[in-house]
């Protein structure tokens, strides 16, 4: 059973104020948080987190930071360079890592305004990918290895052994949690308690439904998880698809209806309102990154990936308005739409993030209180996951 708590709606993302810009043009991104010149930054820690894949590398920073990259070879490196920046005193230098990317990281102070940190790599055919977060300011550096479809490992196997060997992963992510409830609704219902209750029932109807199906939860209690570790869990699984499931809110409380989203940027002011509030950032803030994220997005070989999105959303709106509009004609379908969420950016396989109702409409909120209710909602996703999965897609194998 949710409980409930008196809170206003409106008291929404109070927790937190990530503002997240994510970069392939770092300079260009990053100018506009360092238009007062003349302070200086402080690097003052760095952590990482190795998987088979990939691993990925955070340096804590007390300010944004400009900075330039270089590739060095014999042996093969990679360094960043962060301007008008400071190592903090008695901060470590030297970071073994010995995995199957990186040999060690080395950092220290370039110059009197430079600080430069080096990736000594075990390995010639490797990619990066980075981002930045600000409150607190982060520097994200993803290394993981160059795939090559002529590198695939060529083990034969029969065909009915590499049926048996497919198998399609799943991973649904619950929004908020933890000390981040989400929207509140008009008499105190929590988005993280709903849309965590959905994916646990989903996560049980595929297994029973779909035994072939992997389900991957990003929590399963309620626990907070940053917005960049959503997509990265998602990744680490190799997941054939990443479903983020939400409930919306509106200072009109008459507004109500389902939606469904796909990462993409947007003219659409209300799609804009409603990923800043995901995003828990402000409009004009939305605004600026999505301006800023615009070249990288039209940039970037993403079109495909782009397409299955849509078809995906497509599959789980269509499922989601057949399922409750015939019982509950107000709840309208305003279809799939797409916005800059930062929830879904780094996600390296097709994403959507579902709304599965306005939880700032009483009406929504009640329906949204009943079991049964959220029972049908979750089978709904199901139903749309389903159907886009068995749709004539190439079948991910297994190869050893």
């Amino acid at each position: 059973m949710i409980m409930k708590k008196c809170r206003p709606w409106h008291a929404r993302f109070s927790s937190l104020n990530f503002g997240f810009l994510i970069s392939l043009f770092f300079s260009i991104l990053l100018a506009p948080a360092l238009g007062n010149a003349g302070y200086t930054s402080e690097v003052r820690g760095l952590r990482y987190w190795s998987t088979p894949d990939y691993i990925r590398v955070v340096v804590d920073l007390s300010k944004p930071a400009e900075f330039t990259k270089g590739r060095l070879s014999n042996p093969e490196r990679l360094f960043f360079d962060f301007k008008n920046t400071r190592l903090m005193a008695g901060l470590p230098k030297n970071y073994p890592v010995k995995d199957n990317f990186l040999e060690r990281i080395r950092m220290g102070q370039l110059d009197a305004n430079t600080v430069r940190i080096v990736f000594d790599l075990r390995l010639k055919n490797y990619d990066f990918r980075i981002f930045s977060l600000e409150h607190p300011a982060r520097f994200v550096i993803d290394i993981f290895m160059e795939m090559h479809s002529e590198k695939r490992p060529t083990t034969k196997t029969d065909t009915k052994e590499e049926k048996s060997l497919a198998q399609r992963v799943i991973v649904l992510d619950p929004g908020h949690g933890g000390h981040d409830p989400g929207a509140v609704g008009p008499s105190g219902l929590y988005e993280k308690d709903v849309v965590l209750d959905i994916a646990l029932r989903a996560r049980n109807i595929i297994e029973k439904r779909h035994p072939s199906y992997k389900v991957i939860l990003t929590r399963n209690t309620d626990t907070f998880i940053p917005l960049n570790k959503r997509a990265a869990i998602a990744n680490d699984n190799n997941a054939d698809i990443f479903v983020s499931i939400h409930t919306n809110a509106y200072y009109d409380g008459r507004v109500r209806g389902i939606e469904t989203f796909v990462l993409n940027w947007t003219s659409d002011v209300g799609a804009m309102k409603v990923a800043a509030r995901e995003n828990n950032i402000s409009l004009a803030e939305m605004r600026r990154i999505q301006g800023e994220l615009k070249f990288i997005l039209m940039s970037l070989k993403s079109e495909d990936r782009r397409n299955e999105s849509i078809m995906l959303a497509g599959n789980i709106q269509n499922s989601l308005v057949s399922s409750i509009n015939s019982r509950h004609p107000t709840i309208y379908d305003r279809g799939v739409r797409q916005a800059m969420f930062f929830v879904l950016i780094g996600a390296e396989m097709p994403s959507a993030l579902v709304e599965v109702g306005f939880i700032s409409n009483p009406e929504t909120e009640r329906l949204l209180m009943k079991e049964a209710y959220r029972e049908k909602m979750a089978c709904a996703i199901v139903s749309g996951i389903h159907s886009y999965l068995s749709a004539d897609f190439p079948v991910k194998v297994v190869y050893y």
